[in-house]
């Protein structure tokens, strides 16, 4: 009993991490069918655990199940890699070999002149898939490793060539 509550748990958690980051993906109708699964799961779960209240290793399977959902729901949604990334470096690359070398890879690029504490800088904003991020970060590093690089996830894009270009399937060929 206790190993299948463990299990049924990670199940349940698993499929609402990947629920809840669906949604805030902007994928709610896939996310409304995974909510489907994951309320059949919890609801046996949790009377797995309602029933036999007076064990307390029910309760501790229960638990651990939920921790190690989450841990398993976050690794699946870092491989399915949804959305965008939206990558900032400055670099002392003041001659812009640094994005050059970026858009001849496909990467959607823009850049311009920064001035930092320890004078002329190149400000680089890199627009890529979250499949390719880790793939970007590395070639940044190989090019510049004394680059600073910072990221985040951007709620929406319209316009440039770069999302003409992902529409057409152009990109990373």
């Amino acid at each position: 009993m206790v190993l299948i509550i463990f299990i049924i748990n990670i199940i349940y958690v698993t499929f609402f991490t990947i629920r809840m980051i669906l949604t805030l993906k902007g994928y709610r109708y896939i996310a409304a069918g995974v909510s489907v699964v994951e309320i059949i799961v919890y609801v046996l779960g949790l009377g797995l655990v309602l029933d036999n209240l007076n064990e307390i290793q029910n309760l501790i399977a229960y638990a651990l199940g939920y921790g190690c959902g989450v841990i398993i729901g976050t690794k699946i949604e870092e491989k399915m890699a949804l959305g965008y990334i939206t990558v900032n470096v400055i670099t002392a690359d003041v001659d812009r070999r640094l994005p050059r070398m970026l858009r001849d890879e496909g990467y959607g690029v823009t850049d311009w002149s920064a001035n930092g504490l320890e004078g002329n800088r190149s400000a680089i904003q890199i627009l890529t898939p979250r499949r390719y991020e880790l793939k970007l970060y590395a070639r940044i590093k190989e090019l510049d490793p004394k680059a600073f690089i910072i990221s985040y996830e951007p709620k929406a894009i319209h316009g440039g060539f770069w999302v003409k270009s992902v529409r057409r399937g152009n990109l990373f060929r």
